[in-house]
């Protein structure tokens, strides 16, 4: 499986991540990638991204150095929030492509499976989700497995194999088993999956070995993987919504205009 795609990348926004927009898109130029989102994360993570940020995304180039850019989000879940995200609509509406899930000292940090599953199934519904991140981190934030996977079917919500959480360097890799299971789910409820790097340097940008085994072990097929390319994943985003400034920012080269 070559995969030219990437949907989970963080910039310095995010404020645990270490490169720069045009860093990244230099790198995945380098590595032969067509397409990366931007995922920083949403304000309820400790340093996250302000609202404003992902407003103004639409400023960046749509495609640098060859390159197509989705600007995007990794939000988080709330409880507290109109739409269960802690992002508001007239900002997810705005970008090219979002991501939700769940993260240490946002709300969710009591293990309540059931809990955790219903307010995933509210952001789910939304018609500006496009996927859930790290769904299987069962160790942190436990879900009812077949409900989320019927879910992602129904609503054409992408459910990620996390590269980094297959990662021996990860806070994850310990518990792995669920990861596996939740790839396997997904695929039986025939639900969109991607394999996603989740870099937070740039030089880690496409790297999805250790999730590419997984999916190979389990015997996924490469159909079901929205992030084939650029085309696969324009595709399946435009089948859901229009996306209003995916072409806002032009095309620039790498180093100029």
């Amino acid at each position: 499986m070559r995969l030219k795609a990437d949907l989970h990348t963080h910039t310095v926004a995010s404020g645990h991540a270490f490169s720069t927009v045009t860093e990244i898109a230099t790198v995945a130029a380098r590595y032969g990638l067509e397409l990366f989102a931007i995922t920083d994360h949403g304000p309820l993570v400790p340093q996250g991204a302000h609202p404003w940020y992902f407003l103004n995304l639409k400023n960046l180039p749509s495609i640098l150095g060859g390159v197509r850019i989705l600007k995007g989000c990794e939000a988080n879940l709330s409880e507290s929030s109109e739409n269960g995200i802690d992002l508001p609509d007239e900002v997810l509406e705005a970008l090219d492509f979002v991501s939700v899930g769940f993260h240490p000292l946002i709300g969710f940090d009591d293990h309540d499976r059931c809990r955790n599953t219903e307010a995933l199934l509210r952001a789910m519904e939304s018609p500006y989700v496009d996927q859930v991140v790290h769904p299987g981190n069962e160790r942190d934030f436990p879900l009812h497995m077949d409900r989320i996977a019927e879910a992602a079917a129904r609503y054409q919500v992408i459910l990620e194999l996390n590269n980094h959480s297959f990662n021996p360097s990860s806070m994850r890799s310990n518990d792995q088993s669920k990861e596996r299971e939740f790839a396997r789910a997904a695929a039986e409820a025939k639900a969109p999956i991607a394999i996603g790097s989740d870099a937070h340097y740039a030089l880690h940008v496409g790297h999805f070995t250790h999730a590419e085994h997984v999916a190979e072990e389990l015997g996924i097929d490469e159909g079901c993987v929205v992030n084939r390319d650029a085309e696969s994943v324009l595709g399946f985003l435009g089948a859901k919504r229009k996306r209003p400034f995916l072409d806002h920012g032009g095309s620039w080269e790498l180093g100029g205009a």
